[in-house]
């Protein structure tokens, strides 16, 4: 088992541009792929033996567990994917950050993608994830030109948004968001978004109406600038990627367990366990 993150490059950041592996203790084992394909990359996904990922290069692409790609979609003009999360109907979901939308690929990425929900549907498409009753919740957030809104919302099976779910929450402003084992939705915080002194939080919103239930901080010895992807590990904690680390905390009790790595440049954006 090891723990994979992607680290942005180019305008994204100073990040090493890689999907970089992590053994359980954090220490680093290097870029788990070295393809030419992966470039800039964000989401990630994990079906069967494969991890999937999102390149800036247009693409997404499965690697085998030595890092080698057993499938890919091919260039795909201005796909610019962001999140990755496989839905209940076992397609690999896909957010769109110029198309501002989110699509959906068979997992054996052959064939063109469909739209989940319509174009434009937020002016920033964060994480999204799947409930266990199928709701779709997607965080818009701030974009990098400081486009969008600091929302979540709740989308039934037939892409229609349920309004009876509904976050009111002023210091939320999303970057990606994952569901717990507890069936709530939780969601990686920076407000105000890209501010040097941004209050920097996970929130747990409960599932059934979008209150907020409980709000995750990191204890003083954790810098947890730039939180961003969440994943739950198989330990039933709760992992988020950070700028130079990624941090765990336990979900039973809220606290923060530290950072499980830590690496100078690291700019995550996703984490996910596999193998």
């Amino acid at each position: 088992m090891v723990l994979l993150v992607t680290s942005a490059s180019g305008a994204n950041g100073s990040g090493y541009g890689k999907l970089l592996a992590f053994d359980p203790d954090g220490e680093a084992l290097g870029p788990f792929s070295e393809d030419a394909r992966i470039v800039d990359p964000r989401g990630l996904g994990v079906f069967g033996s494969l991890v999937f990922v999102n390149s800036g290069s247009d693409r997404i692409l499965a690697l085998d567990g030595k890092g080698r790609v057993a499938r890919e979609t091919g260039a795909i003009p201005g796909l610019n994917p962001g999140g990755g999360n496989f839905g209940p109907d076992g397609r690999y979901y896909v957010g769109l950050r110029a198309a501002r939308t989110i699509m959906a690929f068979a997992p054996t990425l052959d064939g063109s993608g469909e739209a989940a929900l319509p174009s434009a549907v937020v002016p920033f498409p964060r994480g999204f994830a799947f409930g266990d009753d199928g709701t779709l919740f997607l965080a818009s957030g701030i974009g990098p030109g400081g486009e969008g809104d600091n929302a979540i919302l709740a989308f039934g099976p037939e892409g229609t948004i349920n309004s009876s779910w509904k976050v009111q929450d002023p210091v939320l402003s999303p970057l990606d968001l994952t569901i717990a084992p507890n069936g709530n939705v939780i969601v990686s915080s920076e407000r105000p978004f890209g501010a040097p002194d941004a209050m920097t939080t996970i929130r747990e919103y409960d599932r059934s109406d979008g209150r907020l239930v409980r709000v995750f901080a990191p204890d003083r010895g954790t810098e947890f600038r730039k939180p961003r992807g969440l994943r739950f590990g198989p330990d039933g904690e709760l992992y988020c990627v950070a700028q130079d680390e990624v941090v765990a905390f336990d979900f039973a009790t809220g606290k923060s367990l530290g950072p499980v790595v830590r690496l100078p440049g690291l700019n995550g954006q996703a984490v996910i366990f596999f193998g």
